[in-house]
């Protein structure tokens, strides 16, 4: 279906080539992953089999035969006009964004339309029962108002379902998906790459996978070809390149993938003795004219000292509301209590009445690691003053120690002190977050929260940070806070586990107890959702539909009462709490 043979593409002035003599082939029916970190060249690869490179670059060598036999032809070799009569019809592309790649001045409906007025040889009515015939196929609770809705107006699962219906509408022959599930909570993401396999298996087309997770790989590709600084480093079976890489790189992509069997840590009771942070009750609502958004509703969790408590769930169960509210960033609604621990011992300080000195001191003593290295860092000033702000908002030290302090911290989260002048976009997303994690210890902090900090990164780097993260909080004796939507970066983390949906906590325990014994069936669907970089163990997308579907639909003891109210939170274990009917 399509052979590419030495693909080279350069960048105008560029001294090297950014694709490299690439080459691997993807026969009818068949899965392709093209696997490696950002800047290996996967999304450039796609992007020259459509002819839709970025200004500046060119195809310099190489080809690409797209059909079969004498049939085939090499797209790089072909006018405009005759990638224009492939494009959308022979050959599709689910792009990453969908936010970017979908016009925001059409409607979905006619978005899609458009691909089967171009190329579908159809009028517009039967272009409209085609398309929603598709919305419906992909998953829309609402074919027609799916189809005159902007893309705005939807949230981004149903923004990428859109974007899948769009390439499959005209069913192609070649389905190119360039990390089509990376802006989606776990529960979605098992949702669309079933989705894609159940469509392939419809339709008989080809599907050119790119991505960076060896999770989705393993669960969707039947060969691999794994990519790096624009050259291929290994290809071939998917069983045999997953499980017996024979590259050094691959095999360094494996063990820094994140696995929940393999991470779990040992058993604990679960149990807080002497917590640094709790919450009592507290609840956030959030008023958008006449709607009422709950974010939080009556959360009870706490921190212990010198402990890692994980908090997970998807996009607006409430974790980063809740690190908001820790950091004092926001109030709470009334009622609620928020208490802060200095010594073990010693009374708690009220946070929500504290003032003064009292809440200057908090602010020392509590500091944030923020979800994206790239935004959390000002472009304006270098990274030693990025780093020695905290010290100069706070009085800590005069400038000549603030140096010294700046330099051992920048060695202490393993940057070269030398690179103090530098300025932040001179750094990898990598040596970013460490800036941030530099900035966030400046103070010598008894609580650091930590908001999605490697959700941004490539798995090597992110393993990096996690390692980092453990090993100062070892060496410091910090207590963490870890917001993220990934279980297995969690597992390697976490000394207990907080779910969240919709504002609840739905179960609380070890992760060891967790992850192996889960009682609710939501948590039992984030756990079948994350996909492992094993090719023996699919994602179970019946288990994920049962979670992540309505509550009213959950096994009794997990429903919410005739009157919609929520089950209570109950200790079904010692150290183990899940919210069901006692």
């Amino acid at each position: 279906m399509l052979k590419v043979e030495g693909l080279t593409i350069r960048f105008r002035n560029a001294p090297h080539p950014v694709v490299d003599g690439v080459g691997f082939s993807i026969g009818g029916g068949q899965s392709v992953a093209l696997v490696g970190e950002s800047g290996s060249g996967k999304t450039l690869t796609c992007r020259s089999i459509l002819g839709i490179l970025p200004r500046g670059a060119t195809v310099t060598g190489g080809s690409i035969l797209f059909g079969h036999g004498a049939e085939a032809v090499d797209l790089l070799r072909l006018p405009p006009s005759g990638l224009r009569d492939i494009r959308g019809s022979r050959i599709s592309m689910i792009f990453q964004e969908p936010m970017s790649a979908l016009s925001p001045l059409h409607t979905i409906g006619d978005q899609t339309m458009e691909v089967l007025r171009l190329h579908g040889n159809c009028n517009r009515t039967s272009a409209r029962d085609r398309c929603l015939a598709m919305f419906e196929r992909v998953g829309f609770p609402d074919p027609v108002r799916a189809f005159r809705s902007y893309p705005f107006q939807l949230s981004g699962g149903l923004r990428q379902r859109a974007m899948i219906a769009m390439a499959m509408v005209a069913r192609p022959q070649l389905l190119i998906a360039d990390e089509p599930t990376t802006a989606l909570d776990v529960t979605l993401q098992a949702q669309v790459l079933a989705l894609i396999k159940e469509l392939q298996g419809e339709t008989g087309m080809a599907v050119l996978l790119v991505t960076h997770d060896l999770g989705v790989v393993a669960n969707m590709a039947d060969a691999v070809v794994v990519m790096r600084a624009g050259r291929v480093m290994e290809s071939g079976a998917c069983a045999d390149v997953l499980g017996r890489p024979l590259h050094g790189y691959t095999r360094k992509l494996m063990a820094a993938a994140p696995s929940i069997p393999e991470m779990v840590c040992a058993e604990g009771s679960g149990a807080v003795h002497d917590p640094i942070l709790e919450f009592h009750g507290v609840a956030k609502t959030y008023e958008r004219g006449t709607v009422r958004i709950h974010a939080l509703a009556g959360v009870d969790l706490s921190v212990g000292r010198g402990e890692t408590l994980a908090i997970v769930g998807e996009s607006g169960s409430g974790k980063t509301t809740l690190a908001r509210l820790a950091m004092l960033a926001e109030r709470p609604d009334p009622g609620g209590r928020l208490l802060f621990r200095a010594s073990a011992g010693e009374p708690p300080l009220d946070l929500l009445s504290a003032a003064g000195p009292e809440l200057t001191a908090y602010r020392r003593r509590a500091q944030m690691v923020f979800q994206d290295p790239y935004a959390s860092l000002s472009p304006r000033m270098s990274v030693g003053e990025i780093i020695a702000e905290p010290l100069a908002i706070h009085g800590v030290c005069g400038r000549g120690e603030g140096r010294e302090r700046v330099r051992a911290l920048m060695a202490q989260v393993g940057l070269d002190p030398a690179w103090a002048n530098r300025y932040p976009h001179a750094f990898s997303g990598g040596q970013r977050q460490r800036i941030g994690i530099a900035r966030a210890l400046a103070l010598d902090p008894q609580l650091l929260i930590c908001d999605e900090p490697t959700s941004a990164l490539d798995v090597s780097v992110q393993a990096q940070v996690l390692d980092l993260l453990e090993s100062i909080k070892q060496r410091l004796g910090l207590s963490l806070m870890f917001i993220s939507h990934d279980l297995a970066v969690v597992a390697r983390l976490a000394d207990r586990v907080a779910v969240m949906r919709a504002g609840r906590v739905m179960e609380e325990a070890p992760p060891a107890i967790l992850f192996s014994a889960p009682l609710h069936p939501y948590t039992r669907a984030l756990i079948a959702a994350s996909p492992e970089p094993d090719v023996n163990r699919p994602i179970d997308v019946a288990t994920v539909a049962l979670g992540a579907g309505r509550p009213d639909l959950w096994p009794e003891p997990f429903r919410p009462t005739l009157d919609g109210a929520p089950p209570p939170l109950v200790e079904a274990a010692p150290g183990h709490f899940v919210r069901r009917a006692a």
